[in-house]
């Protein structure tokens, strides 16, 4: 990437201003603007006479400035990331990215002596995770698409972005957040990159760290046949909230510029809840009101997963109304209330439902229907509504499937473990120019759908050699090939024990070939207990941790990459986690690890093994966990 002339303040702070307000692909979107009105929300509480209330650099509020003195004295004798919070506000740090980067083309310094508060901690709040212990001097970068909806300018603009690191160093990754992250990313490229995502109407600005991550929704929203709620304005407008400042519509709204911990939002459009709602902080159901019939939401909180305790969400007891205005009241109250409530002493318990336990669900309901009514919104909290009834069965996103708008399909293009290789993203920016007029929906388990191609046009789409022959793509996959999800995994988290994409990829294969199920099965790889590929979420979920195994040269028992296995997870309008895991300490390597699985398939989901395997597979199961 050509370095380029370092950007005044003057320069960035028109250049964000003046690019769109929402982040999403316009055609398919409503556009949005900030919070209500031209001024924050809540009031800079600080009353701390040392603590910065404006950074002169960016003329705007700091993210400390907006909490209570209370909340600060907590923070100052918190944790290493509160401590570096109070020292230094995330909230600016973008302007540092641009005067390091501008530091290092002009040959003055080099990423190695940059504050390493600042590699490690605070450039996530501009979403740049430094990967220092696999790719030193290197960055995951992290979007915000709300909703999951880009278009195929975008998807070029990620793949020549990363082009410069290489086919297997700069790769692009879609997380179960219908989430982009680009990988390889360097300080002194970064502000092109941000630029150019700015241009195309994106940003990466409070996308990690303690700042509200990605909106999920519903990937079918606007082509959905059984639709409850359309979730894509209400994703905008949330992300507007979270990541738009209503003062000056520049990127980053400082008001949520230090919250405890990470916050997770998801929003369900119907009864399949392709947003798992079950695992996020804030959790929007989609039920009619029972007296009116009103369209709302029942909302769960407190859902999330972690490397200490992994926890379903709980219900809250209320509904909301599903327009724009109550929605975003109620995440907003809500939001207020854990930033300024929150654990910052300990961060493993500086999730929402830790701030929900201590209050107790029902004074937890309380407290939020207080903060909606002290915004004089109009917005009322009814009772949590029944759910519906009847049986109903979570459809496919995968494959061919008619929409409501007539002489119209969605596709659904399977992306193996999510990974998309430079090449590939190309060839999904040319299908979607051709068939879907540029758009391009993302789901969470980590596949692409190509909505509204004209019918007359499907058989040609199908046809398409990128989808065919040697292709990682295909839209009528395997049911299991189709159905794995994949965290990053060792070739790029130092946390993680194992590599995941790759193993995911060719373990599922292996899986074809040995056994045939009759419906899909979920298999979710993840490197280390924070469990970011949800294991337990997942039919069989496969997360990194210790084993060991016989080494025939010295007789003994050798530590190896290994897993324990997780069973029955559940998702969609039953979901359910699966706690516990089934099996643990079994090797990873493939003439270990494939008979254990196929054990469990038989067994637990009523696959049929191809001929000739049975009394192989029983005999090393037996084998392999006798040795565990």
């Amino acid at each position: 990437m050509a370095p380029v002339a370092p950007l005044s303040l003057k320069h960035l702070v028109l250049l964000l201003a003046t690019s769109p307000l929402c982040n999403s692909f316009a055609p398919t979107q409503t556009k949005t603007t900030g919070s209500f009105g031209t001024s924050y929300s809540t009031r800079l509480y600080s009353d701390v006479a040392e603590i910065k209330k404006v950074d002169e650099r960016t003329g705007k509020p700091t993210g400390t400035s907006f909490l209570p003195a209370e909340t600060i004295e907590r923070a100052k004798k918190g944790n290493p990331i509160e401590k570096t919070k109070i020292q230094k506000d995330g909230t600016s740090a973008f302007r540092d990215i641009y005067e390091y980067a501008a530091a290092i083309r002009a040959g003055e310094t080099s990423w190695e002596e940059i504050e390493k508060a600042d590699m490690d901690s605070r450039f996530k709040f501009v979403g740049l995770l430094h990967r220092g212990k696999r790719t030193p001097g290197q960055f995951m970068m992290r979007l915000k698409v709300p909703n999951g909806i880009i278009n195929a300018d975008q998807l070029r603009f990620y793949s020549k972005s990363v082009e410069p690191y290489g086919e297997e160093g700069g790769v692009i990754d879609i997380t179960t957040r219908q989430n982009i992250q680009l990988r390889g990313v360097k300080v002194e490229d970064a502000p092109d990159i941000i630029d150019g995502l700015h241009a195309r109407n994106q940003t990466s600005i409070q996308s990690a760290l303690d700042s509200v991550r990605n909106m999920v929704g519903n990937p079918l929203a606007g082509i959905d046949e059984n639709e409850l709620v359309d979730t894509r304005e209400i994703c905008n407008a949330l992300n507007d909230l979270v990541s738009l400042d209503p003062v000056t519509n520049t990127r980053g709204n400082p008001m949520w510029g230090n919250l405890p911990r990470k916050f997770n939002i998801a929003i369900s459009g119907s009864r399949d809840d392709y947003a798992h709602t079950h695992i996020n902080d804030i959790g929007l159901q989609p039920v009619p009101h029972a007296e009116t019939g009103e369209m709302g939401f029942n909302v769960v909180l407190g859902g999330y997963m972690s490397i200490k305790r992994v926890a379903e969400s709980i219900d809250s007891g209320m509904w909301v109304p599903a327009d724009r205005n109550s929605v975003v009241t109620l995440c907003e109250a809500i939001l207020r209330i854990f930033r300024d409530e929150g654990n910052r002493k300990d961060r493993q318990k500086a999730r929402l439902m830790w701030l929900v336990e201590e209050y107790g669900v029902e004074d937890f309901k309380k407290e939020v229907m207080k903060e909606v009514d002290s915004y004089d919104r109009g917005v009322k909290i009814d009772q949590a509504q029944p759910y519906h009834t009847g049986e109903y069965t979570r459809r496919e996103l995968l494959g061919v499937h008619t929409q409501p708008q007539e002489g119209k399909s969605r596709v659904g293009i399977h992306v193996p473990a999510g990974r998309l290789h430079q090449k590939e993203c190309y060839e999904i920016a040319d299908l979607a120019d051709k068939y879907s007029e540029g758009e391009i929906r993302l789901t969470v388990e980590q596949n692409i759908i190509l909505p509204n191609v004209d019918d007359s046009k499907v058989k040609e789409l199908l046809k398409e050699p990128c989808l065919n022959g040697d292709s990682r793509l295909a839209v009528n996959p395997g049911m299991i090939e189709g159905n794995v999800v994949s965290c990053t995994g060792a070739q790029f988290c130092g946390l993680a024990m194992i590599e995941t994409k790759n193993n995911a990829e060719s373990i599922a294969q292996k899986l074809e070939s040995k056994v045939t199920v009759d419906r899909p099965i979920r298999i979710h790889w993840t490197g280390c207990p924070n469990s970011c590929g949800q294991a337990q979420v997942a039919d069989i979920g496969i997360m990194g941790g210790p084993a060991k195994k016989l080494d025939p040269e010295t007789g003994k028992n050798k530590a190896v990459p290994g897993c324990k296995i997780f069973v029955g997870g559940k998702i969609g309008e039953e979901g359910h986690l699966a706690l516990e895991p089934s099996y643990t300490g079994i090797p990873l390597a493939e003439e270990d690890l494939v008979p254990v699985l196929v054990d469990i398939l038989v067994k637990d989901f009523g696959a049929k093994e191809k001929k000739g395997l049975r009394k192989k597979v029983i005999g090393k199961v037996k084998s392999i966990l006798k040795k565990d």
